[in-house]
């Protein structure tokens, strides 16, 4: 072992095991819920016209499937930073594994702070219903987005299980929010919603293939995404291997009834033509049944819901270069941990850090493409493929969740992934290749100068 990586391990003592179930299926609920679908529902209406469901219906039905890759990863392999070590321990810890993980470790780097940024973008524009910005003063929204970043920093710099309690506190206002919505709906409804095209049945598979499908698909997956979360924090939960898979498909089905719901019940009170072309969809939606107060207490909760969200995102992600670097395999600093509140605080401040950055530089639709085109090749192809892979080499003896009907659900969600990225675009396409190629020089550059694989001394 080198001198670099037995600093780094003796820097990172363990993690402490304090999430149970109901905080850890609370930090994934308001990952999941944060400005996404407040922002992207006129944008899926647009795309999809009277049938802006299925594409819920899509987005949810992804998540299951992928959901299962994670249950069975997250369950046997409970450690903190979670794709990180999923794909070091499925392709190699010593060659191929080496180069997968650390490219994982490099994209977390930029795309997490855009992930940041995208939702502190997405708050200042919400925040825009409540206090006006001037249109000259184009600094205004800038100041809020970078101010809830620097405040996720330091609410977060804490013991985990005082966060833990503080995440069940933010997921009430995210279920208070949307009971708030789905009732308004259910009780003034005067429009109706298509569940199915006018074809009925034999017409879903021309829809589900549609390029417009697949531009709507990309913005219901980036609202659903944080249903793994939990395998962030693998280190940090109790009895994991019963933990990780309950509050994986807990989140995904309480979200997915949840996006379903609110979005019927938007559509039952405004046309979608209306709504697809609404900057405040929400505030909108309440202005109409309720009033102006009422819209802007909405509005309020909407922006304590998109607060939250970003919470458990630079929870989660906080952790994977402090598991890298743990591990030996990236920047010895990222493994530090706090030394009274046992943490890593080096790696909560750099990702903030950088969030911050990108809060003043970027627009929100600039971002959420991006961010999901850069992550799903290695990520959640590069994982599945990895399943696949693991089985072969250590079978299924012990593994203590294993998905029913393997391999159907690993097979269906390589296709969507592949399907998704697709819909990205060529420009978005290229770049995610641009940033994995930079990736492969920065861990041919590290390993080169630890002597390690492919330059072994």
């Amino acid at each position: 072992m080198t001198q670099t990586s037995t600093t780094s391990t003796e820097a990172a003592a363990p993690l402490r095991r304090r999430l149970g179930l109901v905080q850890a299926t609370a930090l994934n609920m308001i990952d999941m819920v944060g400005i996404g679908p407040f922002v992207t529902l006129p944008l899926v209406m647009g795309f999809m016209g009277p049938y802006f469901l299925l594409a819920w219906l899509v987005g949810a039905g992804l998540s299951v499937v992928d959901g299962l890759i994670w249950s069975e990863l997250g369950a046997a392999y409970p450690e903190a930073g979670g794709s990180y070590r999923f794909l070091k321990l499925a392709y190699g810890e010593h060659k191929w594994g080496r180069l997968m993980s650390f490219l994982y470790v490099w994209q977390t780097l930029i795309q997490a702070p855009l992930v940041l940024a995208s939702g502190a973008i997405g708050f200042a524009q919400y925040f825009g219903y409540l206090v006006p910005f001037d249109a000259t003063e184009p600094w205004q929204p800038k100041l809020v987005s970078g101010a809830v970043v620097l405040l996720l920093i330091a609410l977060l710099y804490r013991r985990i299980e005082d966060i833990g309690k503080l995440g069940v506190m933010l997921w009430v206002g995210v279920l208070g929010l949307m009971a708030w919505l789905i009732f308004g709906g259910i009780t003034h409804a005067t429009h109706e919603v298509a569940w199915l095209p006018a074809g009925g049945v034999t017409a879903l598979p021309g829809i589900l293939i549609s390029a417009a499908m697949g531009q709507a698909a990309v913005k219901t997956i980036y609202s659903y995404l944080g249903y793994y979360n939990v395998c962030h924090l693998g280190g940090e939960v109790k009895e994991p291997h019963k933990l990780i898979p309950r509050s994986i498909f807990l989140s995904i089905l309480g979200i997915a009834a949840l996006y379903l719901l609110l979005n019927w019940s938007v559509g039952t009170v405004i046309p979608w033509q209306e709504a697809s072309k609404s900057e405040f969809i929400v505030s909108t939606f309440v202005e109409r049944l309720y009033g102006v107060a009422a819209a802007k207490a909405a509005t309020a909760l909407v922006l304590w819901v998109a607060f939250a969200s970003l919470f458990a995102v630079l929870l989660g992600y906080s952790r994977i270069p402090y598991a890298a670097a743990a591990d030996g395999e990236f920047l010895p600093i990222f493994g530090r941990l706090h030394p009274t509140k046992q943490f890593p605080h080096v790696s909560l401040l750099i990702l903030g850090g950088v969030g911050f950055v990108f809060s003043l530089l970027f627009r929100l639709g600039e971002v959420i493409s991006a961010i999901l085109a850069m992550r799903i090749l290695i990520q959640f192809v590069g994982q599945a493929v990895g399943l696949v892979l693991l089985r072969r080499r250590r079978g299924t003896e012990g593994l203590p969740f294993r998905m029913p009907l393997y391999p159907l659900p690993v097979v269906l969600a390589i296709a969507v992934w592949l399907f998704i990225l697709y819909s990205t675009g060529p420009t978005l396409i290229l770049s995610a290749l641009g940033v994995t190629a930079a990736g492969v020089v920065a861990f041919l550059v590290w390993s080169r100068s630890l002597g390690r694989w492919p330059f072994e001394r």
